[in-house]
């Protein structure tokens, strides 16, 4: 199977609860989505970029600014907090054949374009030995879970933590997978996953009031740097 077709999906709810109206909130100059979004236009390997959303102020903004970007409203049945995401990309990806699917957020505006293709032309090039991909960050630092154990270290080998086996946090940035891997598992991550590696600063996910301050801060200093 070849992975020829691919589309983005991005999925955006009015409604936030730990920071308000952060998907159409400005950063940086401009609402929260449209970076994400331009960021996604500017990579050759996506075919069509599709916007889930219940947002009129949403819908409203991409129709006038992106013409070439498909919006989806969101049914009623799916819009509820509780919804886990798979159900959301099932529903999405029923509406947008493809044969290969990109899920990211709108939070994670600092995302390159060239790592997006990167990610891209991985999980084409490795297809089917890895049957997805998601992103993660790497992590060396002494980690215990809540009982107090070690996860990573042991406490009586005081290594550097640059010497310390790296352990990979899931950063919510890219998600690649297919269609059937999706039906079988209802899980965007198949059975044989590509790890796929991004910089911390590019990382940067806008959950929480203090991240959209950090991503403000870091998206000026990369125009600056420009």
């Amino acid at each position: 199977m070849a992975l020829n077709k691919v589309v983005a999906l991005v999925p955006m709810r009015h409604h936030s609860v730990r920071v308000p109206g952060k998907n159409y909130r400005p950063l940086a100059g401009k609402p929260l989505y449209q970076h994400i979004i331009a960021s996604l236009l500017a990579c050759p390997e996506i075919h069509e970029i599709v916007v889930d959303t219940d947002s009129e102020v949403v819908i409203d903004g991409i129709r006038r600014q992106f013409p070439r970007v498909r919006v989806l409203l969101r049914p009623e049945h799916l819009r509820a907090d509780t919804i886990p995401m798979n159900e959301i990309l099932m529903y999405d990806t029923e509406q947008a054949p493809a044969d290969l699917y990109l899920q990211t957020h709108s939070t994670n505006p600092l995302l390159r374009p060239e790592t997006i293709s990167r990610a891209v032309q991985t999980l084409q090039a490795s297809y089917p030995a890895y049957d997805s991909l998601f992103s993660v960050t790497r992590l060396q630092t002494r980690l215990w879970d809540g009982l107090a154990r070690p996860i990573n270290h042991n406490p009586a080998i005081l290594l550097r933590t640059q010497d310390l086996p790296p352990v990979y946090e899931e950063n919510s940035c890219i998600y690649l997978f297919t269609r059937p891997t999706l039906e079988l598992r209802r899980n965007r991550i198949g059975e044989r996953p590509y790890l796929f590696e991004i910089d911390r600063d590019e990382a940067q996910d806008i959950d929480e009031e203090i991240d959209f301050t950090i991503a403000d801060l870091l998206m000026r200093a990369r125009g600056e740097a420009a």
